[in-house]
C-alpha cells in the first residue's frame, strides 16, 4: 500500500496542533499587579461556575514568631474572626453564610490564609470583609480571652489527647536545634496564656499589613471590575510601620541520628522516621517528592508492596515530604501489624531505602512517577478555590506566580540519577530522627 506523504504530514501537524492547544488550554491564566501600599493582587477569571473565591495570604507563620511567644500565627487564624471596628462580634461568619457562601482559614509554618467562597454577585462583600480584617481587626480583651480558651482546648483535643497527635511536635523539636521550625503551629499554651493584649497587637501591626500579603480574586469575575474593587477596598490601607521579621537561621547539617521513644495513649505502636530535606522549590525538592511517590504513593508503591502485601509487617506505611519554605522534613509513618516488633519493621523499611540508594529505578517506574505528578498537579488545580490558594502560594514563597503553570517542568527534568542521588544525599541514617511510639502501658516494663 502506498502512503500519501502529504496526508501523513498533515495528520502529524494536526496532532501537534491539538497537543499545543490542549497544553495551552490547561494553562491557568491570570493577571497580577501591585498597589502602592505593597499589596500584591492576583486576578484569575473562570466563568465555569457562578462563584468567586476571595482570599488573602499573609506571609507569616509559626517560623516568624518570637520563641517566647509561640502559637501567635495560629492564634490570629482564630482571632481574625472576632470582628472588626465595623463588624460586630460573631457577625463575620453570619454575613458570609447569609450571602450563600462559606469561609475558613489555615496556618502553616510559613503563611496564614483566609478565604471566602461566595456567589459571584457577592464579590464586593468578600473584598470588604478582608479589607476590614487587614485594617480594623478587633484585638481586645474579650476576643483575646475567648480565643485563648479556644486554642488551648484545641491543643488538648487534637494533639495531647488524640492518639499519635503529638507526632509533629515530638519530631520537630528533635529535628531542629536552631531554626524556628523546631516548634509547630499549635504553639505553646503557657505562652498564649501569659501573652498580653500588647503582645498580640504588636504581632498584628507587624504582619497583618498589605506589604506582607497577597490578595487573590478568582472565579466568575470581570477582571477590570475586580481590579477597581480591589483598589477601592485596599488601596488606602497604609503599609506596615515595622520591618517584617524573616528568620535567617540556617539549621546546621546533621551528623548523627536522633533516636527516642515516646509513650502515648495508643493501642498499637508506630515507627516514625523523619529525614531532613531541601526547601520547597529547589531542584532537589522535586526529586525528593518523586522519590516519596515511588516509595509510598498508592498500593503499588515500594513500601506498601513490601511492608503491607509481601512481608505483612505493617498495616499502613506512608512517606510525606512537607512542603516548607525553608529546608524541611520528609516524614515516614508506619503501623506494625499486631505482634510485629517495631524494630523488625524499621529494619525492613531501611532495606527499601537502601535499595533505592544503591540501585537505579527502572524507566517504567520513572515514567509512572511523571504520570502521577502530572495527574496530581491537575487535581490540585481542579477547583477555583484550589487555584486561588496555589496562585497565592507561588507568589508568596517565590514571587513567581507563573510557577503554577511551569512547575511541571521541574518534575519533568528529574531523571533516574537525580532520584538515586537525593536518596543518598538526604535519606541517610545520620540525617534523620527516629521515634518509636509505644503504648503507655509499656513505659514501666
Amino acid at each position: 500500500m502506498k502512503i500519501n506523504k502529504l496526508a501523513v504530514s498533515l495528520w502529524l501537524l494536526t496532532c501537534v496542533g491539538l497537543t499545543a492547544l490542549q497544553a495551552q488550554s490547561s494553562m491557568i491564566q491570570f493577571e497580577e499587579f501591585d498597589l502602592d501600599n505593597g499589596l500584591h493582587v492576583i486576578l484569575h477569571e473562570d466563568h465555569s461556575t457562578p462563584i468567586v473565591a476571595v482570599s488573602v495570604m499573609y506571609h507569616v507563620g509559626s517560623k516568624n514568631e518570637d520563641p517566647h511567644l509561640q502559637g501567635f500565627a495560629h492564634f490570629f487564624e482564630h482571632l481574625m474572626f472576632e470582628g472588626t471596628e465595623n463588624i460586630d462580634r460573631q457577625e463575620y461568619s453570619r454575613l458570609v453564610e447569609q450571602a450563600g457562601g462559606t469561609l475558613n482559614a489555615s496556618t502553616s509554618s510559613d503563611r496564614t490564609y483566609y478565604y471566602e467562597i461566595l456567589p459571584s454577585n457577592q464579590l464586593e462583600l468578600g473584598l470588604w470583609l478582608e479589607s476590614e480584617r487587614m485594617l480594623h481587626a478587633r484585638v481586645d480583651s474579650i476576643g483575646v480571652n475567648t480565643q485563648k480558651k479556644v486554642v488551648i482546648e484545641e491543643k488538648k483535643q487534637n494533639y495531647d489527647n488524640r492518639p499519635y497527635g503529638s507526632i509533629m511536635i515530638e519530631t520537630m523539636k528533635r529535628a531542629y536545634d536552631k531554626h524556628p521550625y523546631r516548634w509547630t503551629t499549635i504553639g505553646e499554651p503557657d505562652h498564649i496564656r501569659s501573652a498580653t493584649i500588647g503582645d498580640f497587637q504588636n504581632f498584628y501591626d507587624e504582619f497583618y499589613v498589605p506589604n506582607n500579603a497577597v490578595l487573590t480574586i478568582a472565579g466568575d469575575i470581570d477582571k477590570q471590575e475586580a481590579r477597581r474593587l480591589a483598589e477601592k477596598y485596599f488601596a488606602d490601607i497604609p503599609q506596615g510601620p515595622h520591618e517584617i521579621y524573616r528568620p535567617e537561621v540556617v539549621e546546621p547539617t546533621k551528623q548523627k541520628e536522633v533516636r527516642d521513644t515516646v509513650y502515648d495513649n495508643i493501642q498499637l505502636p508506630a515507627v516514625i522516621q523523619a529525614y531532613h530535606i531541601p526547601a520547597l522549590g529547589t531542584d532537589d525538592y522535586y526529586a525528593v517528592d518523586m522519590l516519596a511517590s515511588l516509595l509510598s504513593e498508592g498500593e503499588s508503591s515500594r513500601l506498601h508492596r513490601k511492608m503491607v502485601d509481601e512481608k505483612q509487617l505493617a498495616m499502613q506505611v506512608m512517606l510525606i515530604p512537607m512542603n516548607m519554605e525553608d529546608p524541611g522534613m520528609a516524614l515516614t509513618f508506619a503501623l506494625p501489624n499486631v505482634g510485629v516488633d517495631p524494630g523488625k519493621l524499621e529494619k525492613a523499611m531501611d532495606q527499601e531505602i537502601q535499595r533505592v540508594r544503591n540501585e537505579m529505578i527502572t524507566d517504567q517506574e520513572l515514567e509512572k512517577l511523571k504520570n502521577q505528578v502530572e495527574s496530581q498537579l491537575v487535581r490540585r488545580n481542579s477547583s477555583i478555590s484550589q487555584r486561588a490558594v496555589n496562585l497565592a502560594r507561588k507568589y508568596t514563597y517565590f514571587e513567581n506566580t507563573d510557577l503554577i503553570n511551569t512547575e511541571i517542568e521541574k518534575y519533568r527534568a528529574v531523571d533516574k540519577g537525580d532520584i538515586k542521588r537525593v536518596a543518598n544525599d538526604y535519606f541517610r541514617e545520620d540525617n534523620r530522627v527516629v521515634l518509636y511510639y509505644l503504648p503507655q502501658s509499656e513505659q514501666n516494663q
